[in-house]
């Protein structure tokens, strides 16, 4: 899986994809203002191209592409591609937030949007992705934080968020999104405690919850997927009836 290069705010490229030519103007010329390299497409297969020739760190897509399912756009940008992906739709539907975020993105905006909000969800999106070391305090998925060795072992994983890594006990790597990296290094540094659904979308995502925002739900669900034996069983991330999630395994310096 390939990964797009994050680095300080005004190296950061930006994809816009959406049929509107208007939405992609306006987006780009306020993006452009405030420091990115925006490039507007119309189409997933020009997209698509893209990410073969100049891959973005960020892609803003739109669902509605005429004759393309936006959705399977997703996923197969989160098959092939370790970028961001920020959903910018009409479709306002919870049904639809969820399948989005299910497929991978790392948020979901509702049309119409204020520029400003947009720009902050980028941001947020961006922070999680910049590269240890990176002293922008833009764009960026932090290391370790002070005093936390980089790599930690829990339930049998090892978990390197210097190198942005989930080994399991073989030795494979477990494919994750930003989101699902971001929350599983969260739950790793606070091991044994109760993390209420506020406390981790403020520490993933940089905002508080919305009523019936069932985004953290969502992205516990993914990960429990990907690390549990028996998901509807959960061994590692236990729920905590009103009160959120524990990561119930011990965690240790390798």
């Amino acid at each position: 899986m390939r990964w797009a290069t994050i680095a300080a705010v005004s190296a950061v490229h930006l994809a816009i994809v959406d049929d509107e030519v208007d939405i992609t103007r306006l987006l780009a010329g306020y993006l452009a203002a405030q420091g990115y390299r925006v490039t507007e497409l119309h189409a997933g297969a020009a997209l698509m191209r893209l990410m073969e020739t100049d891959p973005p760190a960020l892609v803003l897509l739109d669902l509605g592409l005429p004759g393309e399912d936006g959705f399977a756009i997703a996923r197969k940008l989160r098959e092939h591609w370790r970028c961001g992906l920020l959903i910018v739709s009409g479709r306002g539907d919870a049904v639809d937030k969820v399948v989005g975020l299910e497929v991978g993105a790392d948020d979901y905006v509702t049309k119409p949007f204020d520029l400003r909000e947009l720009l902050a969800r980028i941001k947020a999106v961006a922070r999680r992705l910049a590269p240890p070391g990176d002293g922008a305090q833009g764009p960026g998925v932090a290391a370790a934080a002070p005093g936390e060795p980089a790599r930690r072992r829990f339930g049998g994983f090892e978990l390197d968020a210097a190198a942005r890594r989930l080994c399991a006990a073989d030795g494979r790597e477990v494919a994750l999104t930003t989101g699902e990296f971001e929350l599983l290094k969260v739950f790793v540094s606070h091991a044994g405690r109760v993390l209420s659904r506020d406390f981790l979308l403020e520490h993933t995502r940089g905002r508080e919850a919305a009523p019936f925002d069932r985004t953290i739900d969502v992205q516990v669900g993914r990960l429990r997927r990907k690390l549990e034996a028996d998901p509807d069983d959960p061994q590692l991330i236990k729920s905590v009836r009103g009160a959120g999630y524990i990561l119930v395994a011990p965690v240790s310096a390798p």
